[in-house]
This record gives structure tokens, C-alpha cells and sequence, in this order.
């Protein structure tokens, strides 16, 4: 089969992510039959602090190693960040389908998890992650097409901005919970609207950025 660079490309970091999301869902096996071996439920249990730690460190290892995925997959900025997208986001979606198959959860997209912990945990309905992580997964695979294409791809102040409040709402969402997050409490019911706006947001900014300004266009000339 004769792929273009960038399927490759897009085929290995692909890869890469459906084998750290075993990895990182075979870590959350093994933390669950210590601290939930009943099944995973909330209110939250209280963990060790070295496991605590651990986690920590383990969970911004991740984000180095995705980012360093993209940075090497790609040789301009944006192209390297549409890398660490699909990396990202294959990586988040087949993390939930490798815990379906090894532990048969979540049962549904609606089930609570704990979604990242810096700077405190993130909580929200597996749907949530598996949403963002979708849209992620299709922008950066639209990117890196774009720029093999030498189509344009260059957020401006105003894709910035409507990226940055999407971002605020979606982080509110999941870490506006603080009784649930802190003090052992049940979760609230999730505002399924802040997740929503923020998707409309995210795709809005993409759709900017992927069509120039008169500004632009006289640079592109």
C-alpha cells in the first residue's frame, strides 16, 4: 500500500496512541483493585501519598510523551501540534475502550470517572473526554492533511480567543466540583451546556483558523 508522508506519519502516531492507552488503562486496573475492588465508584477514596505522588508525576510524564510524539512526527509548529492531537486523541479514546474490554467499564458514556488530577482532579462523565478527545483527533488529522496539501492553517487572535474561552468552560466543568473532588462527596450533576459550548467554541476557532484574513492573505500573496 502506498501511503503519503503524512499517512504514515498519522498511521505510526496512530499506533502509538492505541499502545500507551493499553499502557496507562493497565495502570488504572491495577490502582482500582487496590483502592476499588468492588468497582469503581464515588465518592472518592483516598489513595497513599506516595501512590499519590506517583500518580502525579506519572500523569505529567504523559503529557511530555504525547507532546514528544508530535514534536518529532512533525517539522512546523502547527503540523507538530496537529500530531499531538491525534496522538492525544487516540491515545484518550481507546484508553475507555481498553477499560471496557479488560474490566467491561465503563457501563455507559454517562459513568462518572476521574479524568486527570493536576491541579486537582478533574471529574465527569466518560463521555466528556471521549467528546473532546474525538474532536481533537479530527482537527489534527485535518491539519496535518492541510499542511501536506500546503493548504492554510494559521490561528489568528480571534481563533485564539474563542479556543481559550472553550478551554475555560470545558476545565470550569470538570473541576467546578470541589465537595466531590476534595471532601469525598458525590459528584453533582455534570452542565453538560459549559461541555457543549465548548465544543461549538473549539470547532468555530478551528474553522477560523483554517480560512485567512484579508491580512493574511495579502501575506500569503
Amino acid at each position: 500500500m502506498n501511503l503519503s508522508p503524512a499517512a504514515r506519519r498519522l498511521l505510526w502516531v496512530s499506533l502509538f496512541g492505541v499502545a500507551f492507552a493499553f499502557v496507562e488503562s493497565s495502570v488504572v486496573v491495577y490502582l482500582r483493585s487496590i483502592y476499588y475492588p468492588e468497582g469503581f465508584t464515588f465518592p472518592l477514596n483516598l489513595i497513599s501519598p506516595q501512590h499519590l505522588t506517583v500518580e502525579l508525576a506519572r500523569e505529567a510524564a504523559t503529557v511530555v510523551m504525547l507532546t514528544a510524539v508530535g514534536i518529532l512526527a512533525g517539522s512546523k509548529a502547527w503540523e507538530r501540534f496537529a500530531y499531538f492531537l491525534v496522538a492525544f486523541g487516540v491515545w484518550d479514546v481507546f484508553y475507555y475502550v481498553w477499560l471496557k474490554v479488560i474490566l467491561d467499564w465503563p457501563a455507559s458514556f454517562t459513568e462518572w470517572d476521574i479524568l486527570f488530577l493536576l491541579p486537582i482532579p478533574w471529574l465527569g462523565p466518560a463521555l466528556a473526554p471521549v467528546l473532546i478527545s474525538l474532536l481533537m483527533l479530527l482537527c489534527g488529522l485535518m491539519i496535518a492533511l492541510r499542511f501536506e496539501k500546503k493548504k492554510f492553517f494559521h490561528p489568528n487572535w480571534q481563533s485564539w480567543t474563542i479556543a481559550i474561552l472553550g478551554t475555560l468552560a470545558v476545565l470550569y466543568s470538570f473541576m467546578m466540583d470541589t465537595d466531590a473532588t476534595l471532601n469525598g462527596q458525590p459528584p453533582a450533576p455534570y452542565q453538560y451546556f459549559l461541555l457543549i459550548s465548548s465544543l461549538l467554541l473549539y470547532v468555530f476557532s478551528f474553522l477560523l483558523a483554517c480560512n485567512p484574513s484579508p491580512s493574511d492573505r495579502a501575506e500569503i500573496a
